[in-house]
């Protein structure tokens, strides 16, 4: 877990690399910036692998945040799907195809590190929302639950991959949005499209 006093710390970092690259940031100079508190960055970093091992793991808690802030106990499987897609889309609307490229060159081995575990955590929860979806008879009882999520972690992967959409015409709450709405409807029964459309038309979503 990510000290608290640490996080805001963290968040400050993560606007500066969108706005000036990840290159440009070091911990030398981060512990320079007027935005930055000195003591605090000190206190907890040692090393620039250190810095985004710390950062990319705060990426990692609001994710799984998201399913510790709602109670979806008992609730349709597409609202699930609805509410944590509104939530990662809010929580990663600066997310930038542009510095997953850079962390990725500048940091193979943490960057992929990160990735595994983003994209196992995704998995295992897809897997039981199908699950969930189909015994509500929400979405198709032909499915094949682990295809599916093979076939969804594959879409995010692609989405993050600048070769097939570069970040300057692409932005990720765009990639995303077009993936969800593919997705959901390609496991829907009628009546989970039904439901999912009447959803997606209310104010509520």
């Amino acid at each position: 877990m990510i000290q608290e006093e640490l996080k805001p710390i963290l968040e400050t970092i993560r606007r500066l690399a969108l706005k000036v690259g990840v290159r440009n940031l070091s911990l030398e100079k981060l512990k320079k910036h007027p935005e930055v508190q000195d003591d605090i960055l000190k206190k907890y970093i040692h090393s620039n692998d250190e810095l985004v091992e710390k950062t990319l793991e705060l990426e990692r808690e609001k994710f799984s945040v998201i399913f510790i802030e709602f109670d979806f106990e008992g609730m349709n499987a597409i609202d699930i799907l609805m509410i944590v897609s509104k939530e990662m889309a809010k929580k990663f609307n600066e997310l930038s195809p542009s510095i997953t490229s850079e962390l990725r060159w500048l940091f193979p081995d943490i960057y992929h590190d990160h990735f595994d575990k983003r994209i196992q955590f995704i998995s295992d929860k897809i897997r039981i929302n199908l699950t969930k979806g189909i015994s509500q008879g929400m979405y198709r009882s032909d499915l094949s639950i682990e295809l599916i999520a093979r076939l969804y972690i594959s879409r995010l992967i692609d989405m993050h991959n600048p070769d097939f959409f570069p970040p300057k015409e692409f932005s990720f709450s765009t990639l995303f949005d077009q993936m969800f709405e593919s997705f959901i409807r390609s496991v829907c029964t009628p009546e989970g499209l039904a439901y999912y459309d009447l959803k997606r038309k209310s104010s509520q979503f």
